[in-house]
């Protein structure tokens, strides 16, 4: 019995003996202090935001108006034969400039001067009829006065006369008609322009139902180009050219970055095309170095007003927001805020901004997505483009 006890006891004092080192275990240690948040309470710290940033400046904005356009020679002529024969000379060169007058072409012009020859000819003979009978008109009316004559042949010689005079005006019609035929084997240029491919070869047979022709001809010094614009432009348009005002036109190639020439606004239609909202403006240009080719497809600027002394900053400082447009601007302690304004007109980089900004004052243009009110930052110069290798 009482080896039974002591085993129970043994037993009761292992499980106790457990516990406690159980207990020991858990316990936090005194030399090991709990984690804290490394938060303190008070003002938040704003770190140093590195952004670009570029001066407001003033000047001239000027406003334009965008267009597509066609360049459109300002004379085109299908060079064709006034006259049937054979072609027996060819005196240009294609894409030759030709001036107004130089020779072209030639037609074999035999057939033609032979004409005229049986044209002076007859006109010879009808001449020498009319004179015969003339005199005789003279003779009879002489006769007339001593009642030498009947009334009768005196009247029938006057209208003999008459008759060879018309036929001696007819003959000389035909003679010039002649000489005009003769003139017109010689094709020249009916005014300066610059030459296309060659039509037809020397030693064909060309005539004047010949719907191809010889060449075309076209000017294109000056030259123009005909584009559209939106109805809504209008009215400014108009209001410009009513006030004796020259709309300056430029002309870009299809990229919209290269300049090819600058011109003028010479008309505008006079309807609005119901199908697109738009209306045709049409423009000349000098085009002394070429740069304009006929069916050229072109981008058209022109300039409709001008505001003076505007501010003017970078496109890339624009931000918009629930406000609307705004931009951060730098204060003297290097630090930014939000400025609203009232945008006016944009041409490619640049904003003109008619409220909320002076001259002088710098707007962020770089960095900004890190930014916000009262933020503090440290400007710094925009990277150099590098050179194409």
């Amino acid at each position: 019995m009482k080896s039974r006890n002591l085993k129970l006891l043994l037993i009761g004092l292992a499980v106790l003996l457990s516990i406690i080192t159980a207990a020991y275990l858990i316990k936090p240690r005194n030399d090991q202090p709990q984690q804290q948040n490394a938060e303190k309470p008070g003002k938040p710290d704003f770190s140093t935001v590195a952004v670009v940033a570029e001066p407001a400046r003033q000047g001239d904005f000027p406003i334009y108006l965008n267009g597509l356009g066609t360049v459109t020679a300002l004379n085109t002529a299908t060079i064709r034969s006034r006259v049937d024969g054979e072609l027996i000379r060819v005196a240009f060169q294609e894409g030759q400039v030709v001036r107004e007058g130089d020779l072209l072409a030639e037609i074999d012009p035999r057939p033609f001067q032979a004409q005229l020859m049986q044209a002076e000819g007859q006109l010879l003979r009808d001449e020498a009829l009319l004179k015969n009978a003339q005199l005789d008109l003279e003779r009879y009316q002489t006769l007339l006065e001593q009642d030498s004559i009947a009334a009768q042949q005196t009247a029938t010689q006057e209208a003999l006369v008459r008759q060879y005079r018309g036929t001696v005006e007819t003959d000389r019609g035909l003679i010039a008609d002649a000489k005009l035929q003769l003139t017109y084997t010689r094709i020249t240029a009916p005014f300066t322009g610059r030459l296309g491919l060659r039509l037809v070869d020397k030693g064909n047979i060309v005539k004047t139902s010949d719907t191809n022709g010889l060449v075309v001809l076209t000017q294109i010094q000056p030259i123009t180009v005909v584009f559209t614009l939106p109805e809504a432009d209008l009215p400014a348009v108009m209001k410009r050219l009513r006030a004796g005002e020259t709309l300056p036109i430029e002309a870009y190639d299809r990229s919209g970055n290269t300049r090819l020439s600058l011109g003028k606004l010479v008309a505008v239609d006079n309807q609005i095309d119901i199908a697109t909202g738009t209306i045709r403006f049409k423009a000349q240009f000098d085009n002394k170095d070429h740069a304009l080719f006929p069916n050229q497809f072109v981008n058209v600027r022109m300039t409709v007003d001008t505001l003076r002394d505007a501010t003017i900053i970078p496109a890339a400082a624009i931000q918009r927001g629930t406000p609307g447009a705004f931009a951060y601007v730098v204060k003297e302690d290097k630090t930014v805020s939000v400025r609203p304004l009232k945008l006016g007109p944009a041409e490619a980089e640049k904003v003109a901004v008619l409220e909320g900004l002076k001259p002088g004052e710098q707007v962020v243009v770089d960095g900004i997505d890190k930014l916000r009110e009262g933020a503090r930052v440290d400007l710094v110069n925009r990277e150099p483009a590098r050179p194409a290798s």
